[in-house]
């Protein structure tokens, strides 16, 4: 080691100082990493470098995304995220009911615009379906429902559940594809009853109702194992845990400038009740 040091000029007491100092992180690092585990944690392991540097900003430690992504190196964190899917597109509309929304999305308060679709998902022998309504202010599911058949009662429980929720809201947009659940009597005749215009998709196309569809890939990616679930039950507990405690209460989302739905809804109301008492 001696001749080594001197062929590389380096000083043999500032080469065992290197090689004797303290590796472990200081206090304040390790507490950072410890969020870092936790964050990644709560979300499945889904989470990258951007939503664990929002979540961690967010609990009171600033955290930019590329320390984000350095510490997750560290600590051998991946995101378990797929790459983006291309979509196939149509532009074939509907004769009878228009696309009222026409990609839209841009909601300016809660309980303006809701979007609803169905997705399957794998219970142990056979597949259940999953209806879910958006309220596409703040991206937050609002009204969901599980069943083994795809019918429309599935979209019915689903939608029924978000309006008693949000408190019997009157003049919403309802936003769907062209699929025979939405199209449906029944449902259309729900429609009316709730006061709610309809809006459907142009047939085929999924970008329509991007964020639905969003939602579901968020869902299947970050939440849901990869062999489904053993039973609805157990699809039923996730898929709740799921849309309550993590999607919108914790999960940060680009369109909410990073804050989940649930804070973003909240900053809204608190403003609405802070000009009015103004007034």
């Amino acid at each position: 080691m001696q001749h080594l040091c001197q062929v590389f000029g380096v000083h043999r007491s500032s080469y065992r100082a290197w090689r004797d100092r303290d590796r472990r992180p200081c206090e304040a690092e390790q507490k950072l990493l410890e969020q870092v585990v936790e964050a990644y944690a709560v979300s499945n392991g889904s989470a990258g470098a951007r939503s664990i540097a929002k979540m961690v900003t967010q609990a009171g430690t600033p955290l930019s995304r590329y320390r984000a992504s350095r510490r997750m190196k560290q600590l051998e964190l991946v995101s378990t995220q797929p790459p983006r899917h291309a979509y196939k597109k149509a532009d074939q509309p509907h004769l009878d009911i228009p696309n009222l929304l026409d990609r839209k999305f841009d909601v300016q308060e809660p309980n303006q615009v809701w979007s609803g679709d169905i997705t399957y998902i794998w219970t142990g022998a056979r597949w259940a379906y999953l209806a879910v309504v958006i309220d596409l202010y703040a991206r937050k599911p609002v009204g969901w429902a599980l069943s083994l058949s795809p019918n429309t009662e599935l979209v019915k429980k689903a939608l029924t559940m978000a309006y008693e929720s949000r408190g019997e809201p009157l003049g919403l947009l309802f936003h769907s594809d062209q699929g025979c659940q939405y199209t449906s009597l029944a449902f259309r005749q729900m429609l009316w009853r709730y006061q709610m215009t309809q809006s459907l998709s142009r047939r085929g196309n999924c970008w329509d109702n991007a964020p639905t569809e969003r939602f579901f890939r968020s869902l299947k990616s970050e939440w849901m194992p990869e062999i489904g679930y053993p039973d609805v039950a157990a699809a039923k507990q996730s898929v709740t845990d799921y849309m309550i405690g993590y999607y919108s209460s914790l999960r940060p989302h680009k369109h909410n400038d990073g804050l989940p739905p649930n804070v973003t809804e909240k900053n809204y109301w608190n403003a609405q009740n802070s000009v009015a008492k103004n007034a």
